[in-house]
Protein backbone atom coordinates (compact mmCIF):
# COMPACT_ATOMS: atom_id res chain seq x y z
CA UNK A 1 0.00 0.00 0.00
CA UNK A 2 1.48 3.59 -0.57
CA UNK A 3 1.84 5.54 1.68
CA UNK A 4 -0.81 8.98 2.09
CA UNK A 5 0.47 12.56 0.75
CA UNK A 6 0.64 13.38 4.52
CA UNK A 7 2.45 10.51 5.34
CA UNK A 8 4.97 11.82 2.23
CA UNK A 9 5.32 14.95 3.62
CA UNK A 10 6.14 13.89 7.13
CA UNK A 11 8.73 11.35 5.73
CA UNK A 12 10.28 14.17 3.27
CA UNK A 13 10.20 16.52 6.49
CA UNK A 14 12.40 14.00 8.76
CA UNK A 15 14.67 13.17 5.98
CA UNK A 16 15.47 16.74 5.89
CA UNK A 17 15.16 17.25 9.48
CA UNK A 18 18.59 14.78 9.25
CA UNK A 19 20.06 16.37 6.36
CA UNK A 20 20.59 19.47 7.70
CA UNK A 21 21.28 18.63 11.12
CA UNK A 22 18.57 20.39 13.09
CA UNK A 23 18.38 18.16 15.40
CA UNK A 24 21.56 20.07 16.95
CA UNK A 25 20.06 23.51 16.23
CA UNK A 26 16.39 23.35 15.96
CA UNK A 27 14.12 24.66 17.56
CA UNK A 28 16.39 26.28 20.73
CA UNK A 29 18.47 28.22 18.48
CA UNK A 30 15.23 30.24 16.34
CA UNK A 31 13.87 31.00 19.57
CA UNK A 32 16.16 32.48 21.76
CA UNK A 33 17.34 34.94 19.01
CA UNK A 34 13.51 35.58 18.52
CA UNK A 35 13.35 36.16 22.10
CA UNK A 36 16.52 38.17 22.55
CA UNK A 37 15.14 40.60 19.48
CA UNK A 38 12.09 41.17 21.69
CA UNK A 39 14.19 42.53 24.67
CA UNK A 40 15.56 44.29 22.69
CA UNK A 41 12.63 45.61 21.37
CA UNK A 42 11.00 46.33 23.90
CA UNK A 43 14.15 48.12 25.63
CA UNK A 44 14.06 50.46 22.27
CA UNK A 45 10.28 50.70 22.34
CA UNK A 46 10.10 52.02 26.00
CA UNK A 47 13.53 53.89 26.36
CA UNK A 48 14.32 54.28 23.07
CA UNK A 49 17.32 56.66 22.28
CA UNK A 50 17.53 57.83 25.98
CA UNK A 51 19.52 54.45 27.23
CA UNK A 52 22.27 56.69 27.80
CA UNK A 53 20.75 58.46 29.83
CA UNK A 54 19.50 55.99 31.95
CA UNK A 55 22.29 54.03 31.94
CA UNK A 56 24.48 57.80 33.53
CA UNK A 57 21.55 57.85 35.80
CA UNK A 58 21.97 54.47 37.26
CA UNK A 59 25.53 54.40 37.68
CA UNK A 60 25.60 57.82 39.56
CA UNK A 61 22.00 56.90 41.84
CA UNK A 62 20.57 60.55 40.38
CA UNK A 63 17.03 60.69 41.03
CA UNK A 64 15.59 61.62 37.33
CA UNK A 65 15.24 57.76 36.70
CA UNK A 66 10.83 57.78 37.11
CA UNK A 67 9.91 54.24 38.35
CA UNK A 68 8.20 53.42 35.49
CA UNK A 69 11.10 52.59 33.48
CA UNK A 70 12.05 49.61 35.68
CA UNK A 71 9.28 47.03 34.36
CA UNK A 72 10.17 47.48 30.71
CA UNK A 73 14.29 47.54 31.53
CA UNK A 74 13.74 44.76 33.77
CA UNK A 75 11.74 42.61 31.35
CA UNK A 76 14.28 43.49 28.29
CA UNK A 77 17.20 42.46 30.50
CA UNK A 78 15.57 39.64 31.37
CA UNK A 79 14.66 38.02 28.43
CA UNK A 80 18.11 39.19 26.49
CA UNK A 81 19.62 36.88 29.66
CA UNK A 82 17.22 34.34 29.58
CA UNK A 83 17.88 33.37 25.81
CA UNK A 84 21.35 32.50 26.70
CA UNK A 85 19.44 30.05 28.42
CA UNK A 86 17.38 28.68 25.94
CA UNK A 87 20.41 27.83 23.71
CA UNK A 88 21.34 25.29 26.50
CA UNK A 89 17.60 24.10 25.86
CA UNK A 90 17.37 24.51 29.65
CA UNK A 91 13.92 23.68 31.06
CA UNK A 92 14.03 26.70 34.07
CA UNK A 93 15.42 29.19 31.27
CA UNK A 94 12.27 28.35 29.24
CA UNK A 95 9.91 28.53 31.80
CA UNK A 96 11.76 32.17 32.52
CA UNK A 97 11.25 33.40 29.20
CA UNK A 98 7.36 32.16 29.22
CA UNK A 99 6.66 34.17 32.23
CA UNK A 100 8.77 36.75 31.02
CA UNK A 101 6.59 36.86 27.30
CA UNK A 102 3.47 36.66 29.58
CA UNK A 103 3.93 39.56 31.20
CA UNK A 104 5.11 41.50 28.56
CA UNK A 105 1.97 40.73 26.60
CA UNK A 106 -0.16 41.59 29.84
CA UNK A 107 2.10 44.89 29.50
CA UNK A 108 1.30 45.63 25.82
CA UNK A 109 -2.23 45.11 26.78
CA UNK A 110 -3.13 47.13 29.33
CA UNK A 111 0.02 49.63 29.46
CA UNK A 112 0.49 52.96 27.92
CA UNK A 113 2.83 51.72 24.91
CA UNK A 114 3.62 53.38 21.28
CA UNK A 115 3.41 50.25 18.65
CA UNK A 116 1.53 48.34 21.42
CA UNK A 117 -0.35 46.15 19.02
CA UNK A 118 2.59 44.79 16.70
CA UNK A 119 4.64 44.19 20.27
CA UNK A 120 1.22 42.64 21.57
CA UNK A 121 1.37 40.39 18.73
CA UNK A 122 5.16 39.26 18.58
CA UNK A 123 4.77 38.32 22.22
CA UNK A 124 2.02 36.47 21.71
CA UNK A 125 3.84 34.42 18.87
CA UNK A 126 6.86 34.01 21.44
CA UNK A 127 4.39 32.45 23.76
CA UNK A 128 2.86 30.15 20.92
CA UNK A 129 5.87 28.99 19.94
CA UNK A 130 7.61 28.27 23.55
CA UNK A 131 4.76 26.55 24.49
CA UNK A 132 4.74 24.41 21.10
CA UNK A 133 8.23 23.38 21.78
CA UNK A 134 8.15 22.83 25.19
CA UNK A 135 9.76 18.89 24.59
CA UNK A 136 12.79 20.69 23.25
CA UNK A 137 13.71 21.90 26.57
CA UNK A 138 14.48 19.39 28.70
CA UNK A 139 17.91 19.75 30.43
CA UNK A 140 18.82 20.61 33.57
CA UNK A 141 22.49 21.63 33.10
CA UNK A 142 24.62 23.11 35.79
CA UNK A 143 25.35 26.22 33.98
CA UNK A 144 21.66 27.24 32.90
CA UNK A 145 20.57 26.88 36.56
CA UNK A 146 23.23 28.53 37.61
CA UNK A 147 22.19 31.59 35.06
CA UNK A 148 18.66 30.80 36.35
CA UNK A 149 19.38 31.72 39.63
CA UNK A 150 22.02 34.91 38.99
CA UNK A 151 19.38 36.32 36.99
CA UNK A 152 16.87 35.99 39.39
CA UNK A 153 18.16 37.61 42.55
CA UNK A 154 19.91 40.20 40.22
CA UNK A 155 16.60 41.28 38.51
CA UNK A 156 15.07 40.91 43.01
CA UNK A 157 17.98 43.09 43.59
CA UNK A 158 17.04 45.93 41.48
CA UNK A 159 13.70 45.94 42.20
CA UNK A 160 14.24 46.03 46.11
CA UNK A 161 17.06 48.36 45.58
CA UNK A 162 15.58 50.95 43.35
CA UNK A 163 12.15 50.80 44.95
CA UNK A 164 13.62 51.52 48.50
CA UNK A 165 15.56 54.43 47.04
CA UNK A 166 12.50 55.99 45.53
CA UNK A 167 10.24 55.49 48.90
CA UNK A 168 12.87 56.81 50.90
CA UNK A 169 11.36 59.48 52.70
CA UNK A 170 8.93 57.01 53.72
CA UNK A 171 11.57 54.77 55.94
CA UNK A 172 12.69 56.36 59.56
CA UNK A 173 15.61 56.98 58.83
CA UNK A 174 14.95 58.37 55.70
CA UNK A 175 16.69 56.50 52.54
CA UNK A 176 18.55 59.49 50.37
CA UNK A 177 21.31 57.20 48.48
CA UNK A 178 21.29 54.01 46.30
CA UNK A 179 24.24 52.83 49.10
CA UNK A 180 22.29 52.88 51.67
CA UNK A 181 19.03 51.06 49.43
CA UNK A 182 21.37 48.41 48.71
CA UNK A 183 22.15 47.98 52.21
CA UNK A 184 18.56 48.08 52.99
CA UNK A 185 17.18 45.24 50.17
CA UNK A 186 20.13 42.84 51.03
CA UNK A 187 19.08 42.92 54.53
CA UNK A 188 15.21 42.30 54.05
CA UNK A 189 15.65 40.01 51.12
CA UNK A 190 17.73 37.81 53.57
CA UNK A 191 15.45 38.33 56.22
CA UNK A 192 18.34 39.28 58.68
CA UNK A 193 16.09 42.65 59.23
CA UNK A 194 18.48 44.81 61.68
CA UNK A 195 15.68 47.31 62.32
CA UNK A 196 17.88 50.06 61.84
CA UNK A 197 15.72 51.44 58.95
CA UNK A 198 11.79 50.69 59.37
CA UNK A 199 8.91 51.74 57.15
CA UNK A 200 6.73 54.41 58.37
CA UNK A 201 3.85 54.80 55.56
CA UNK A 202 1.17 51.84 54.02
CA UNK A 203 2.83 51.93 50.93
CA UNK A 204 6.47 51.38 52.44
CA UNK A 205 5.44 48.39 54.82
CA UNK A 206 3.89 46.90 51.55
CA UNK A 207 6.48 46.96 49.54
CA UNK A 208 8.63 45.29 52.52
CA UNK A 209 6.62 42.80 52.50
CA UNK A 210 6.78 42.14 49.07
CA UNK A 211 10.70 42.02 49.49
CA UNK A 212 10.47 39.60 52.06
CA UNK A 213 8.40 37.18 50.18
CA UNK A 214 10.11 37.29 47.00
CA UNK A 215 13.14 36.95 48.69
CA UNK A 216 12.29 33.83 50.66
CA UNK A 217 10.64 32.91 47.09
CA UNK A 218 13.54 32.95 44.92
CA UNK A 219 16.91 32.16 47.36
CA UNK A 220 14.84 29.18 47.24
CA UNK A 221 14.07 28.46 43.64
CA UNK A 222 17.96 29.18 42.88
CA UNK A 223 19.53 27.01 45.55
CA UNK A 224 16.78 23.97 44.36
CA UNK A 225 17.71 24.89 40.56
CA UNK A 226 21.44 24.97 41.21
CA UNK A 227 21.65 22.09 43.78
CA UNK A 228 19.09 19.42 42.05
CA UNK A 229 21.03 19.33 38.52
CA UNK A 230 24.89 18.50 40.87
CA UNK A 231 22.51 15.35 43.07
CA UNK A 232 20.98 14.62 39.72
CA UNK A 233 23.83 13.79 38.07
CA UNK A 234 26.08 12.39 41.10
CA UNK A 235 23.16 10.02 41.40
CA UNK A 236 23.14 8.82 37.45
CA UNK A 237 26.66 8.41 37.57
CA UNK A 238 26.90 6.15 40.40
CA UNK A 239 24.08 4.05 38.85
CA UNK A 240 25.64 4.36 35.68
CA UNK A 241 29.07 3.38 37.37
CA UNK A 242 27.81 0.43 39.10
CA UNK A 243 26.60 -1.29 35.87
CA UNK A 244 29.41 -0.24 33.59
CA UNK A 245 31.87 -3.25 33.59
CA UNK A 246 32.28 -4.31 30.17
CA UNK A 247 33.66 -2.77 26.85
CA UNK A 248 31.07 -1.55 24.80
CA UNK A 249 31.86 -2.24 21.36
CA UNK A 250 30.60 -4.64 18.36
CA UNK A 251 27.70 -5.59 21.49
CA UNK A 252 23.96 -5.32 21.59
CA UNK A 253 22.05 -2.51 23.15
CA UNK A 254 18.49 -3.35 24.22
CA UNK A 255 16.08 -0.69 25.10
CA UNK A 256 13.07 -0.52 27.13
CA UNK A 257 12.20 -2.20 30.56
CA UNK A 258 9.21 -4.17 28.66
CA UNK A 259 8.62 -7.86 29.08
CA UNK A 260 9.98 -7.87 25.45
CA UNK A 261 12.56 -5.80 26.15
CA UNK A 262 13.85 -8.02 29.21
CA UNK A 263 13.34 -11.47 27.42
CA UNK A 264 15.47 -10.24 24.73
CA UNK A 265 17.98 -9.11 27.26
CA UNK A 266 18.38 -12.62 28.96
CA UNK A 267 17.90 -14.49 26.04
CA UNK A 268 21.14 -12.53 24.39
CA UNK A 269 23.33 -12.65 27.55
CA UNK A 270 22.20 -16.48 27.91
CA UNK A 271 23.95 -17.43 24.80
CA UNK A 272 27.25 -15.25 25.95
CA UNK A 273 26.60 -12.17 23.64
CA UNK A 274 27.65 -8.66 25.62
CA UNK A 275 24.45 -6.59 25.94
CA UNK A 276 24.18 -3.22 27.73
CA UNK A 277 20.73 -2.24 28.65
CA UNK A 278 19.35 0.94 28.24
CA UNK A 279 16.54 2.24 30.56
CA UNK A 280 14.59 5.65 31.12
CA UNK A 281 14.76 4.57 35.00
CA UNK A 282 15.86 2.04 37.50
CA UNK A 283 13.22 -0.55 37.10
CA UNK A 284 11.09 -1.39 40.47
CA UNK A 285 12.86 -4.97 40.17
CA UNK A 286 16.13 -4.84 41.06
CA UNK A 287 18.44 -6.31 38.11
CA UNK A 288 20.97 -9.10 38.93
CA UNK A 289 24.68 -7.73 39.94
CA UNK A 290 27.10 -7.58 36.77
CA UNK A 291 23.85 -5.98 34.13
CA UNK A 292 26.21 -3.51 31.72
CA UNK A 293 23.23 -0.60 32.23
CA UNK A 294 22.82 2.99 31.30
CA UNK A 295 19.80 5.22 32.67
CA UNK A 296 18.86 7.80 30.55
CA UNK A 297 16.55 9.14 27.88
CA UNK A 298 16.69 6.43 24.86
CA UNK A 299 16.33 8.98 22.26
CA UNK A 300 19.07 11.42 23.32
CA UNK A 301 22.40 11.51 21.17
CA UNK A 302 24.58 11.50 23.91
CA UNK A 303 22.53 9.08 25.98
CA UNK A 304 23.27 6.13 23.16
CA UNK A 305 26.71 7.61 22.67
CA UNK A 306 27.24 6.69 26.15
CA UNK A 307 25.76 3.17 25.75
CA UNK A 308 28.01 2.68 22.76
CA UNK A 309 25.18 2.77 20.39
CA UNK A 310 27.89 3.99 17.38
CA UNK A 311 30.06 1.32 17.93
CA UNK A 312 27.48 -1.41 18.27
CA UNK A 313 26.33 -4.74 16.34
CA UNK A 314 22.70 -3.84 16.96
CA UNK A 315 20.28 -1.88 18.81
CA UNK A 316 16.79 -3.01 19.82
CA UNK A 317 14.02 -0.17 20.13
CA UNK A 318 11.67 -2.38 22.25
CA UNK A 319 9.52 0.48 24.00
CA UNK A 320 6.08 0.54 24.87
CA UNK A 321 5.56 3.56 22.83
CA UNK A 322 6.22 2.73 19.17
CA UNK A 323 6.57 6.83 18.58
CA UNK A 324 9.46 6.71 20.87
CA UNK A 325 10.93 3.73 19.15
CA UNK A 326 11.10 5.59 15.71
CA UNK A 327 12.81 7.88 17.70
CA UNK A 328 15.34 5.81 18.49
CA UNK A 329 15.64 4.69 15.31
CA UNK A 330 16.66 7.80 13.56
CA UNK A 331 18.80 9.17 16.69
CA UNK A 332 20.96 6.12 16.46
CA UNK A 333 21.22 6.61 12.39
CA UNK A 334 22.31 10.05 13.30
CA UNK A 335 25.52 8.81 15.05
CA UNK A 336 26.47 7.65 12.06
CA UNK A 337 27.66 4.03 13.38
CA UNK A 338 27.48 0.42 11.78
CA UNK A 339 25.00 -0.77 13.95
CA UNK A 340 21.43 -2.70 12.59
CA UNK A 341 18.42 -0.81 13.84
CA UNK A 342 15.64 -2.91 15.10
CA UNK A 343 12.32 -2.12 15.99
CA UNK A 344 9.71 -3.45 18.10
CA UNK A 345 5.70 -2.60 16.89
CA UNK A 346 2.91 -2.67 19.66
CA UNK A 347 0.07 -1.55 17.68
CA UNK A 348 -0.81 -2.23 14.24
CA UNK A 349 -2.12 1.43 13.43
CA UNK A 350 1.63 2.30 13.78
CA UNK A 351 3.15 0.01 11.62
CA UNK A 352 2.91 1.87 8.29
CA UNK A 353 4.37 4.82 10.03
CA UNK A 354 7.28 2.66 11.35
CA UNK A 355 7.92 1.88 8.38
CA UNK A 356 8.55 5.46 7.24
CA UNK A 357 12.07 5.79 9.15
CA UNK A 358 13.53 2.59 7.47
CA UNK A 359 14.68 0.23 10.41
CA UNK A 360 17.01 -2.57 9.37
CA UNK A 361 14.69 -5.10 10.86
CA UNK A 362 10.60 -4.89 12.53
CA UNK A 363 9.27 -7.32 15.31
CA UNK A 364 5.47 -7.45 15.66
CA UNK A 365 4.87 -10.01 18.23
CA UNK A 366 1.60 -8.40 19.66
CA UNK A 367 0.58 -8.14 16.36
CA UNK A 368 0.55 -11.86 16.23
CA UNK A 369 -0.91 -12.67 18.92
CA UNK A 370 -4.54 -12.27 18.52
CA UNK A 371 -4.98 -13.44 14.57
CA UNK A 372 -2.74 -16.48 16.07
CA UNK A 373 -4.77 -17.30 18.51
CA UNK A 374 -7.80 -16.80 15.81
CA UNK A 375 -6.18 -19.46 14.18
CA UNK A 376 -5.49 -22.25 16.17
CA UNK A 377 -8.71 -21.82 17.84
CA UNK A 378 -10.52 -22.51 14.11
CA UNK A 379 -8.14 -25.10 13.04
CA UNK A 380 -6.29 -22.75 10.08
CA UNK A 381 -2.72 -24.46 9.76
CA UNK A 382 -0.10 -22.06 10.86
CA UNK A 383 3.23 -22.50 9.00
CA UNK A 384 7.22 -20.98 8.96
CA UNK A 385 6.74 -18.43 6.52
CA UNK A 386 3.32 -17.11 8.28
CA UNK A 387 5.20 -16.50 11.50
CA UNK A 388 8.21 -14.94 9.62
CA UNK A 389 6.18 -12.27 7.94
CA UNK A 390 3.78 -11.54 10.54
CA UNK A 391 7.13 -11.27 13.41
CA UNK A 392 9.78 -9.36 11.35
CA UNK A 393 7.46 -8.08 8.74
CA UNK A 394 9.38 -9.38 5.98
CA UNK A 395 8.26 -8.15 3.10
CA UNK A 396 9.80 -11.38 0.90
CA UNK A 397 7.48 -13.89 3.20
CA UNK A 398 4.01 -15.26 1.39
CA UNK A 399 1.23 -13.25 1.95
CA UNK A 400 -0.69 -13.98 5.21
CA UNK A 401 -3.81 -15.25 2.96
CA UNK A 402 -1.64 -17.84 1.04
CA UNK A 403 0.62 -19.02 4.45
CA UNK A 404 -2.83 -19.82 6.18
CA UNK A 405 -4.51 -22.72 4.83
CA UNK A 406 -7.45 -24.44 6.35
CA UNK A 407 -6.49 -27.95 8.09
CA UNK A 408 -8.20 -31.24 6.39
Amino acid sequence: MLPSPSQRVRNRLQQLHQRIGARHWFPHVPLALLLGFGGFWLLQTDLGRQWRHILDLLLNGGRGLHPSLLPPLLLGLGMLIMALGLLFRSRLAWIMALLLAATAALSMAFGAHSHTHLLLGYFILMLALLIFAWRQFDRTSITASTLFALTSVAMLLVYATFGTFYLGADYKPAVTDLVTALYFALVTMSTVGYGDITPQTSEAKLFTVSIIVLGVAVFATSLTAVIAPLLNRSLQRIVNRKGSRMIRKDHFIVIGSTPLALNTWRELARRGHPVTLLMRQEPETPLPDGVDKVIGEPSDGDVLRKAGADKAQSVLAMLDDDSENAFVVLAVRELAGKARTVAAVNDARHLARVKLVQPDVIIAPQILGGELAAMLLTGEQVTADFILQRVFQQSGAPPAAAAAKPAG
